[in-house]
């Protein structure tokens, strides 16, 4: 589990690696001849892995234990971008207490032909587990998910957003007949003028759309026009289909036309129950649930030079009525006066 460089998500989960798509413009691949090893020496110790083919004889390789070089170090992508499944990340979710935005398959395509349906439903299945996070799933294959519909494998849960990877005219899109399900659109890098978003084309292209140019050194990249990039945007304003740019959009378009917008559901933070615990509380007067932070914390000690201890917690409206019952003056407290001034009164009037 990694905390993410990309600007639309908050980490990057990869317990698939490896991709056979052969995109020549992929980061992915690049990072992982970087952090591979000795891929040959890698794939010689045949007792540290399990191997498994596809149908058409392809190797996919099986990871129970992290693999470690001759130096002890470990080695995150030991064969390449060949396709593996890390199946000792599958417990990494459990360390984030807070909700996220999780990428699942940065350095892979979970739903190429040749990822296996037990792969997906496994990792599926770990992600339900953990239903605080939001997952985000890309794909240059998108009817992978038709056929896990079709198959009853495709979770319809409002925290699973299902994109695809749009970038020319020869990609292919989501179905509209699945439109049930969270669906977006990537287009990075945006390569040409882009038919789905013409005028005439009365689908919405998904409820979010990511933009973003193609990135690195290749001396043959392409730069997009400024009317490509206008066009995806009067399409999403049509649809009021939440924008966001990647900084890679800025030479392009400048800073202050950039949109970086999120769907509502992407916004929200979820808390786990542990976490919740250990943040929230109850008003021990009015029952009211809330943020330990913005509460009083009653606290009581039996003899001096005792440390005090927190037993319980009140809500200022009810601290400040037990305070005026009581005849009790308060020493100046930031959130008493800001509470105070809420409720219309003055120090004086308490």
């Amino acid at each position: 589990m990694n905390r993410s460089g990309i600007e639309w998500c908050d980490h990057t989960w990869n317990p698939i690696t490896g991709c056979l798509h052969g995109c020549p413009y992929c980061y992915a691949r690049k990072m992982s001849v970087r952090f591979s090893g000795d891929i040959k020496r890698n794939k010689a110790a045949v007792n540290d892995y399990r191997l498994q083919q596809t149908p058409d004889g392809k190797n996919l390789y099986i990871l129970d234990q992290v693999m470690l070089s001759e130096t002890g170090n470990s080695l995150v992508y030991p064969f390449g971008f060949e396709p593996t499944l890390h199946r000792y990340r599958f417990n990494t979710l459990e360390k984030l207490k807070m909700g996220n935005n999780i990428f699942v398959g940065a350095m892979a395509d979970i739903f190429g032909e040749w990822v296996p349906d037990e792969w997906i439903s496994e990792i599926f299945g770990i992600c339900q587990k953990y239903p605080i996070h939001n997952y985000l799933f890309l794909t240059k294959n998108p009817k992978r998910y038709w056929e896990l519909e079709d198959k009853g494998m495709l979770p319809a849960a409002r925290n699973m957003w299902y994109g695809f990877s749009y970038t020319n005219n020869d990609s292919e899109g989501w179905a509209s007949k699945y439109g049930d399900k969270n669906n977006f659109v990537s287009v990075e890098p945006l390569l040409e003028d882009l038919r789905l978003f013409d005028e005439h084309i009365l689908c919405p292209a998904g409820k979010w759309v990511i933009i973003g140019a193609e990135t690195g050194r290749n001396k043959t990249k392409i730069i997009p026009k400024n009317e490509w990039i206008d066009k995806i945007l009067k399409h999403c304003d049509k649809f009021q289909i939440p924008v966001f740019m990647k900084d890679s959009l800025i030479p392009i378009v400048g800073e202050k036309n950039m949109r970086r917008e999120f769907p509502p559901q992407l916004q929200a933070k979820a808390v786990s129950p542990k976490m919740k615990k250990k943040l929230y509380d109850t008003c021990c007067v009015c029952k009211t649930f809330g943020k330990k932070s913005e509460m009083a914390a009653l606290s009581v000690r039996t003899q001096r030079g005792e440390q005090p201890k927190q037993f319980a917690f009140m809500c200022w409206n009810c601290f400040l009525e037990m305070c005026r019952r009581y005849e009790i003056q308060m020493p100046e407290l930031a959130a008493f006066k800001e509470e105070a001034a809420c409720s219309g009164e003055t120090e004086k009037d308490t």
